[in-house]
């Protein structure tokens, strides 16, 4: 790394006197990060978007720059991007379901409704089903609240056409959100019974609590074994539960965590980490699993991440 350049994905701690460029970018970091996170629900290509962010905005005559908030999202927006694209290539090859890379956040985050909301993995399943460019109109306007100028600087479309595009994809988004807003609390006590039921291996306790629609998403990215396909129904999905944690016996832990925003579960055999199951629930009963074993992304549940507006 030359002299002057700094890493983006390290938090800036030394003790020298920052730069005003290292400053700005250090002080919008976690919303830099979230922007990324939101557009591409992989936290390790939104480092890399993060890096690639930090560079041109090194070279960038500061004087000339109004805004350093909206010019730091306009580039990080643009980076996120060609990502995207770059993603949706890689996803046409992946083996079996591709889900988010889950992340612990603090409980900062699940205070804020909004964010949480938006960061959940329903929510990031959601935006998989949106073209690139809608995607990223939906989570600046909708989530960072920008204005359509500032939007439209972003991904190079004129303002007229981004209104448009923000419309799509409001429309597109309440057709396949989750039907209501659901209090942490009645996320928790869902999940307490999934993990009492899941411990216990009963299948009738499993049963009470899942929705009768409920899907059961699992990703291993052809690293770990999951299901090649979405399973669907009460019945299937709680036989295929009790089955599964038959097999793995006393071995397996489930310790109840903060993942992307709302209670979750990190399931461990022998001591180390062998997925995450985060849920969609509706009506106070379970109506979507969702659990990662792919180890490639279970990084992020080794430590908090900070997310921010």
């Amino acid at each position: 790394m030359s002299e002057g350049q700094v890493d983006a994905a390290e938090p800036f701690t030394q003790g020298e006197p920052l730069d005003v460029a290292t400053e700005t970018f250090v002080a919008h970091r976690n919303l830099l990060f979230t922007v990324a996170y939101e557009m591409l629900g992989s936290a390790a290509d939104a480092e890399d978007v993060l890096q690639e962010t930090w560079l041109r905005w090194a070279g960038v005559d500061l004087g000339t720059v109004r805004d350093h908030r909206a010019y730091l999202v306009r580039i990080v927006t643009r980076e996120a991007l060609i990502r995207l694209r770059t993603l949706g290539r890689r996803k046409e090859s992946y083996v079996g379901p591709w889900l988010p890379e889950p992340l612990l956040t603090a409980p900062d985050v699940a205070e804020d409704v909004e964010l949480a909301d938006s960061v959940s993995m329903a929510m990031l399943l959601v935006l998989e089903t949106l073209q690139p460019t809608e995607r990223a109109v939906f989570v600046l306007r909708e989530v960072f609240d920008l204005d359509y100028d500032e939007i439209a600087e972003a991904v190079g479309k004129s303002q007229a056409a981004v209104r448009q595009i923000a419309h799509r994809a409001r429309s597109h988004v309440a057709a396949r959100r989750p039907r209501d807003v659901v209090s942490p609390n009645v996320t928790r006590d869902a999940l307490q019974a999934f993990q009492r039921a899941v411990e216990t291996g009963d299948l009738q306790r499993l049963l009470d609590i899942l929705a009768p629609d409920v899907v059961l998403l699992s990703d291993g990215g052809g690293i770990k074994k999951a299901l090649a396909q979405p399973i669907l129904g009460a019945g299937k999905v709680a036989r295929l539960l009790a089955a599964g944690l038959d097999r793995f016996g006393t071995e397996v832990s489930v310790e109840p965590v903060q993942v992307n925003g709302h209670p979750g579960l990190v399931m461990r055999i022998d001591g180390e980490i062998d997925g995450v199951v985060a849920m969609r629930i509706e009506d106070g009963l379970i109506a979507g699993i969702y659990f990662i074993r792919n180890p490639d992304k279970l990084s992020r549940v080794e430590r908090e991440t900070a997310l921010s507006r």
